[in-house]
């Protein structure tokens, strides 16, 4: 068994350990809130620009661009790529090995593939199984702004216009709730036309005229509106990351009282234990005394009789 000494030195330790988790746990949950409202601050300008998506098929129907697929004779897609959100660090549960473990059954279906990866977290563990990344982007899963977004789709964009690649998805997590966060993979590029299809009850009966052309306009807003699509995504996962942070710290508060009421026990026997071990050496000793006394009595007795 332990001594109080060393129970003490654990039990320190443990409440030690104890104040950073209740900090992270407290810093998560400020990330998370302020992430949320960057974003629903943004969120209107993108909403718009599916509206202006809707309006422009609604005026041209049969626009042809190249972020949608033609409305027959589709091309066959060869090339992928994938956009893997992750976090800059661990310590946020099974956050990161769901998003990985979904990301490498996605890229064992196709022989080519280009991985672009946000996180240093996601980029140690492909460039520890000797996967090739083509893009890493740095720092960016803890700070997610429209800028940083709008560099990700740039690149990706650049990638899809020059033939590069045929179609581009993303792998991020979502939070459904506080309690639940599912991955998941979303084809980016191209669109279905149905996406911005419009009902009967929305249709207008509004023309318009487009400068320089329907077709460069809709690449405008195209842009705009991928870039709020990965712009969402970096929160969505960002957030999700937070929530899994503060639910492992929480778990581990929740463990550490455990232990520390467990090892609180254990150090109040060891002390007793000790206590009484004390009481009980001070009263053989005190026993002891009284016998040599004795034994010193009888012995003067005899002396003094033998005299």
């Amino acid at each position: 068994m332990a001594s109080a000494n060393e129970i003490r030195g654990r039990i320190a330790s443990i409440r030690s350990t104890q104040k950073i988790t209740s900090a992270m746990y407290m810093i998560s949950s400020t990330k998370m809130r302020r992430a949320k409202e960057e974003l629903e601050k943004t969120r209107p300008f993108f909403n718009l620009q599916e509206t202006e998506i809707k309006r422009i098929f609604q005026s041209v129907p049969d626009v042809d661009s190249r972020y949608f697929y033609p409305e027959t004779g589709r091309r066959k897609v060869e090339t992928y790529a994938y956009l893997v959100i992750t976090a800059d660090k661990g310590l946020a549960g099974a956050y990161n090995h769901n998003v990985l473990k979904r990301a490498e059954m996605e890229l064992a279906k196709h022989s080519q593939v280009q991985l672009y990866v946000v996180g240093a977290y996601g980029r140690h563990f492909f460039m520890k199984r000797k996967i090739p990344i083509a893009r890493s982007f740095l720092y960016t899963a803890q700070n997610p702004t429209v800028r940083r977004a709008r560099e990700i789709c740039s690149i990706l964009l650049d990638e899809y216009d020059a033939g590069r690649v045929d179609e581009i998805r993303v792998i991020y997590s979502d939070m459904q709730s506080e309690l639940v966060s599912d991955v998941k993979m979303v084809k980016l590029l191209p669109f279905e036309r149905y996406d911005f299809a419009t009902r009967e009850d929305e249709m207008t009966v509004e023309r318009f005229e487009f400068v320089p052309s329907v077709e460069k306009v809709l690449d405008n807003v195209m842009a705009s509106y991928i870039t709020g699509f990965v712009y969402g995504a970096l929160v969505d996962s960002f957030s999700a990351e937070q929530n899994a942070r503060m639910t492992a710290m929480q778990s581990a508060n929740r463990n550490a009282e455990e232990l520390l009421a467990e090892l609180t026990l254990q150090y109040n026997r060891s002390r007793q234990a000790s206590i009484t071990q004390e009481i009980t050496e001070v009263s053989a000793g005190s026993r002891a005394r009284k016998r040599k006394k004795k034994m010193e009595k009888k012995v003067d007795g005899g002396n003094d009789e033998s005299r």
